[in-house]
């Protein structure tokens, strides 16, 4: 393992993919930060006297998460050492009762649905809004939105992802006012957006926007190590029930190492997060500029998405560089190009390229970036076909957590048609769910899983070319 890990770092050389220290580049720009090199080791300790308790915090803990509240505008915040993951278990947990009905996202992280399957709660999914120009899921649908809770009037919460896997923020603030209106709880799911607010370039937190919670992981765009993450909660939320929770689904021996590097990145946000953050949009956007006059590739414009859909005004992360390739090409291929050239972008969906850069990210990673383009022999990578990824949602046959109980069978991919999954099925990544335990399948299911499998994407709850389903 650790040969191979090595092997890995010095090919890929110019790393625009979690996490947001980029290879440790981060820890060399302050004191701090070559201090928090120096306990890597030495800091793997455990809770001792002096150090404080994670599941009590009452010394440096308590000051660090004090510090982390201020920062982010909250009433309560809490270091995670479980990641986003954790986060959103305690958040559904604390927040809904067994058999509560809630909202959900349908690109929310499998974590969420997992959470709902835990809580026997009844979900009601909402449809995505897609971009023609794009061919992506890029916000959830306002119209949908609004006529499931003018229909329903028994819904507890709405569990939202700001911004999605493609740094597209949707309308929160008009979200939650609507919400608000009806009491339902809005839970955000905001692991890409731990540095929204710090600058006005980005799009603002979602706790300074009346948020009841949210979820944040550091290590994605901020300078901490990979499973670190924050939860945010806003006053009058049951601080007890959300203590409780917190402990439960966290480890009873919490990284130390994790913790003093989530300190770090509040830290590194609070001091330097607006000029640094704002260098790199500016680098993002001059070599966007450069990239949109490229054969084959357009750089993915805010402008653009919001001429399709202008009665909803939704925000984009600068600081993400989405590149969308031409029909003609075939963007997982073009993955695996610019990896052998020493670029390694977060993901692709066959469309579009998704670079998350950072203030670490160097002028010479742009470059290299660049050139691998612009050399890119396209001819090479033509596309046998494409499929769109417009929102789909099957219709339900049982409940999430029923399903999970129910007999099971497994059959070939090309007789499941009409069949109750029994799995949740999720390319990853980005985690967006063709389809959820005790929906029908579909044909867009079965061709959008044999899609994936064409183009060698992993997919949650798959394997091999059988899929579960309910026994009849």
């Amino acid at each position: 393992m650790l040969e191979g890990m090595l092997n890995y770092l010095k090919e890929n050389n110019s790393p625009f993919s979690m996490p947001g220290h980029k290879s440790g580049r981060a820890f060399m720009k302050t004191e701090a930060g070559k201090v928090l090199q120096e306990i890597i080791l030495h800091g793997d300790i455990t809770e001792v006297e002096g150090l404080d308790n994670y599941h009590d915090p009452k010394s440096i803990i308590k000051e660090g998460q004090r510090r982390l509240k201020e920062l982010y505008g909250s009433e309560e915040s809490y270091f995670l050492v479980n990641g986003s993951t954790s986060g959103n278990l305690v958040m559904i947990f604390s927040s809904f009762n067994e058999g509560d009905k809630i909202i959900v996202e349908r690109n929310c992280h499998k974590s969420i649905f997992n959470a709902i399957i835990l809580r026997k709660l009844q979900p009601i999914y909402i449809k995505n809004l897609y971009s023609s120009i794009y061919n992506a899921p890029i916000s959830i649908d306002m119209e949908h939105f609004l006529k499931i809770i003018e229909n329903n009037n028994d819904i507890k919460g709405i569990v939202l992802t700001y911004p999605n896997y493609y740094g597209l923020a949707c309308d929160l603030a008009s979200i939650v006012e609507k919400c608000k209106e009806k009491a339902i709880k809005v839970l955000v799911d905001c692991a890409h957006g731990a540095h929204f607010g710090i600058s006005k370039k980005l799009p603002e937190n979602p706790m300074k926007l009346g948020a009841h919670m949210a979820v944040m992981s550091a290590h994605k765009t901020l300078p901490s190590l990979t499973q670190t993450a924050y939860l945010h909660i806003a006053e009058n939320e049951d601080k007890d029930k959300v203590r409780f929770y917190l402990s439960t689904f966290s480890s009873t021996s919490p990284s130390y190492i994790f913790m003093a590097s989530m300190d770090y990145a509040r830290f590194y946000l609070n001091k330097y997060g607006k000029e640094d953050f704002e260098n790199c949009i500016k680098l993002v956007e001059e070599y966007g500029e450069k990239i949109d006059k490229l054969e084959g590739f357009s750089v993915w414009k805010e402008k653009d998405i919001n001429k399709e859909y202008p009665q909803w005004q939704m925000k984009m992360d600068r600081s993400r560089l989405l590149i969308h390739v031409d029909e003609s090409y075939n963007a997982y291929l073009i993955l695996d190009y610019l990896r052998a050239k020493g670029v390694q972008c977060e993901m692709t969906d066959g469309h579009n390229l998704v670079l998350i850069a950072s203030p670490f990210n160097t002028v010479e990673d742009y470059e290299r970036l660049y050139d691998g383009l612009k050399q890119c022999p396209l001819n090479k990578f033509k596309a046998n076909f494409h499929m769109n990824w417009k929102s789909n949602l099957p219709k339900s046959s049982l409940l999430p957590w029923q399903a999970l109980q129910g007999e099971v069978e497994e059959l070939f991919i090309k007789d499941s048609l009409g069949r109750v999954s029994a799995t949740n099925i999720v390319p990853y990544p980005p985690g967006i769910p063709l389809i959820m335990m005790g929906e029908i399948i579909d044909k867009f299911t079965v061709d959008m899983i044999q899609y994936c499998i064409s183009n060698g994407v992993t997919i949650l709850g798959f394997e091999g070319d059988k899929i579960k389903v309910i026994k009849t």
